[in-house]
Order: structure tokens, then C-alpha cells, then sequence
């Protein structure tokens, strides 16, 4: 099993231990793009054509709510193709 494989693994199992880095590496790996969202805020907003957006912390260990929601975005990926 991949590394990717590994993370993808993780998203769909609510890991609370997910890091910033790695949700980066998951919501781009589907064609998100990351950009943020002014005002020296500490968050990072994913934006992709057609999706709704995702706004995550850029700190450390990031919570349940936001791994939910990224799960969400590849379940329904998932399910499209």
C-alpha cells in the first residue's frame, strides 16, 4: 500500500492525528487549489471548479470537523467516477 494510499486510508478512518500537510496532499491530489484567505488569517481556503470550497487551519493537528469534511469531498469523488 502507498504512502497516498495510506493517507487516503487514514481520511476515510476520522484519524484525529491528521496534519495540515497531509490534508494539503489529499485536497490537491483531487484538484484542489489551496490559496489564503487574507487578512493574516491562519487559514487556507481549497477551491476547485464546480465543488464547494474547503477552509482548513494551517497549524498543527487539525480537527475532526475539517478531516470530515475532506473525507466528504473524496467519498464524493469517488462516487463520480
Amino acid at each position: 500500500m502507498s504512502q497516498f494510499e495510506k493517507l487516503l486510508q487514514r481520511i476515510r478512518s476520522l484519524d484525529k492525528n491528521m496534519r495540515y500537510r497531509e490534508i494539503k496532499k489529499i485536497l490537491e491530489a483531487y484538484g484542489y487549489v489551496g490559496k489564503e484567505t487574507g487578512g493574516g488569517s491562519s487559514h487556507i481556503t481549497f477551491r476547485k471548479q464546480g465543488k464547494p470550497s474547503i477552509t482548513v487551519p494551517r497549524h498543527g493537528s487539525i480537527k475532526t470537523v475539517y478531516v470530515e469534511m475532506v473525507r466528504d469531498v473524496i467519498l464524493s469523488q469517488e462516487k463520480e467516477r
